[in-house]
């Protein structure tokens, strides 16, 4: 996930749509339409949540109707997130708050959403809740690929078209639904 997004050296290629990533720097990666939702969350915790949705557009200087059009998408695949939109992030739930990471991440998502550890430490209802926007996402949108990292690969059994396991590096096992 790391490489992908820029962040480490790879010795190999990876690539987006046939276009090499290896000479585009970090920063540059998400206007190619790559969202990224860290294991850890990252919110600003003195940001409401809408605030931190939004944050990734205006890096980004999507137009206003484009960040309001990309809010939109955000709140239909997560409902909820219009309830908590006025409230402090640093006064979600741990739970609420991987919401709101993947809320952020669809701001510049539109080609590849890559979901880091998404479900850890999520309770079952709320993992329920999670695994839900994410069949929503993938019932609006056809044509977004989603990359999730998953210690369960159980939880992604109804949405995923593809499950790898990789085992101490090496692809133990394909599985297709």
């Amino acid at each position: 996930v790391r490489t992908i997004m820029g962040f480490t050296e790879a010795s190999g290629t990876v690539r987006l749509g046939g276009e090499d990533l290896g000479p585009i720097p970090p920063h540059r990666r998400p206007s190619l339409g790559l969202g990224y939702a860290p294991e850890d969350r990252r919110l600003f915790s003195a940001f409401t949540v809408e605030e931190n949705i939004l944050l990734p557009g205006r890096v980004a200087k999507l137009s206003a109707d484009e960040s309001r059009r990309r809010l939109d998408r955000a709140y239909s695949v997560l409902p909820e997130l219009k309830e908590l939109a006025k409230r402090p992030a640093g006064s979600v739930s741990g739970g609420q708050g991987k919401m709101v990471a993947l809320g952020r991440a669809l701001m510049l998502g539109t080609r590849l959403l890559i979901l880091d550890e998404p479900f850890q430490g999520l309770a079952p209802v709320l993992a329920q809740r999670y695994a839900e926007a994410l069949r929503r996402l993938r019932s609006q949108d056809k044509d977004i690929t989603l990359l999730i990292t998953e210690s369960n690969p159980k939880l992604l059994e109804t949405f995923a078209d593809v499950t790898l396991t990789i085992e101490r590096g090496e692809l133990e096992s394909r599985a297709s639904h």
